[in-house]
C-alpha cells in the first residue's frame, strides 16, 4: 500500500508543478492544510476520496489520472518480481507466454 502512495503522491506533484503550482496555492485552493498535501506527495498520508475529487478537479484531470502514473525502470522490475513470487503456475506460464511474445 506504502508504494502506492508514493506513486500517487508523485503522480499529485507532477500535475501539480506541470500546471506552475505551489503546495501553499494547490493547498489553499482544495482546502486542506499544506502539510497534508506535502504529506500526500510524499506517499505519507491517505487522502479520503473528497481530498481526491477535490485534488483531480484543482488539477484538471480525472480521479484515475492521480493513479496514472509511469514507474521507473526500477519501480517496474520490483513490480514484476513481487508478481511473480505470488503468481501460481498457471500465471506465471501465461505470463511468460505474453513476454516471450512481446520480446521476439
Amino acid at each position: 500500500m506504502a508504494d502506492v502512495r508514493k506513486m500517487m503522491g508523485k503522480q499529485i506533484k507532477t500535475l501539480r508543478r506541470a500546471r506552475g503550482m505551489s503546495q501553499e496555492e494547490l493547498s489553499e485552493k482544495i482546502s486542506i492544510n499544506s502539510k497534508y498535501l506535502s504529506a500526500i506527495e510524499r506517499g505519507k498520508a491517505n487522502p479520503t476520496l473528497a481530498v481526491l475529487v477535490r485534488l483531480a478537479d484543482s488539477l484538471k484531470v480525472g480521479v484515475p489520472d492521480l493513479f496514472n502514473y509511469e514507474l521507473e525502470p526500477k519501480e517496474l522490475a520490483q513490480l514484476v518480481a513481487g508478481l511473480i513470487a505470488e503468481g501460481d503456475e498457471i500465471k506465471l506460464r501465461l505470463a511468460a507466454k505474453v513476454l516471450n511474445a512481446i520480446c521476439r
